[in-house]
């Protein structure tokens, strides 16, 4: 009996556990670890990995998929940039920037939703797209220039001692949450990814959702893309790539929190810290970046592996 009661802590508390284990090892083994303004770092180097997970969440929870997120913010960083120099106010360059990542948000949700497409091939094709199209524009350049000080405020900008990304991570993160776990929206996306089927018996608008799942994926790499760019000051044509594996790293992650496999923001939200504790504490450790890629592929393998192995029971 004692035995199947730590089981069932261990599925339902793993990856927690799995994190406040992480957070010990690092505090014991660096002084820096646990002070202010380490943790403030933390936050802010997640802060656009968090946005953009989020919005993958969002995708997945309907059971789509979307592989372009990093080359559409990349796309959104250079589009944005490239209006502020020609000297366009801040939230025109933003608007457009989202605009940008958008318009293939609405395109996969089209192919996927109309067409039939898989999202795997539907978002892989847009990202290629997105690609193509940042390089045929910079020249595979990146673009410098002057830039509104309300452009800088967003990626570099503090108010009082937080960094403006994490309020802005803050506000999309609630904001994700509410909309997935409080809301009919969220409801509805959620019976989709349960069963397709019976959610379109229900009369569920199943295309709909889908589209908007797959637009919200995008919008969120436009709107981390855009925060990248103004925390460089540049627009760089490939600067969202490293993004992708995280996303995907941390989404996983997130399934492995809630007791029923599913995606969900908060559960996003874990897996984000995770990956930004492991970043930063091997960083600090002097450990070389290579390890951090590999310890990040162990990561994808044992989330996806603590997913399909959890037992189907252990949400009752």
């Amino acid at each position: 009996m004692r035995e199947s009661k730590l089981t069932r802590i261990i599925w339902g508390y793993g990856t927690l556990i799995g994190f406040l284990v992480l957070v010990a090892v690092f505090s014991l083994a660096s002084d820096s670890f646990l002070r202010v303004n380490n943790i403030l770092n933390i936050l802010r180097q997640i802060s656009m990995l968090a946005i953009i997970s989020t919005g993958l969440t969002f995708c997945m929870v309907t059971g789509d998929f979307d592989l372009g997120l990093g080359s559409l913010g990349s796309l959104a960083g250079v589009a944005t940039v490239s209006l502020l120099v020609k000297g366009y106010p801040t939230i025109v360059g933003v608007l457009g920037g989202l605009a940008a990542a958008g318009v293939f948000g609405l395109a996969n949700a089209l192919l996927v939703t109309r067409v039939g497409i898989s999202s795997f091939i539907s978002t892989l094709a847009a990202g290629s797209v997105a690609t193509g199209v940042t390089f045929l524009y910079t020249q595979g350049q990146a673009i410098y220039g002057t830039m509104p000080e309300a452009f800088a405020f967003i990626g570099r900008g503090y108010v009082g001692a937080i960094p403006a990304p994490v309020i802005i991570m803050v506000i999309i993160v609630a904001l994700g949450e509410f909309v997935l776990s409080r809301t009919r929206t969220g409801r509805y996306m959620h019976a989709i990814g349960g069963n397709m089927a019976a959610a379109r018996l229900s009369g569920v608008a199943v295309e709909r959702y889908r589209g908007l799942g797959l637009l919200f994926s995008s919008l969120g790499a436009g709107g981390a893309g855009i925060i990248l760019a103004s925390r460089l000051g540049s627009g760089q044509p490939t600067a969202a790539s490293g993004f992708f594996l995280d996303a995907i790293s941390a989404a996983f992650l997130g399934q492995t929190v809630l007791r029923d496999g599913r995606p969900s923001v908060i559960g996003t939200f874990l897996g984000v810290l995770i990956i930004g504790v492991i970043n930063n504490g091997l960083t600090l450790l002097g450990v070389s970046y290579y390890w951090q890629d590999i310890s990040k592929g162990i990561i994808i393998v044992l989330a996806v592996a603590l997913a399909t192995l959890r037992p189907k029971h252990g949400s009752h």
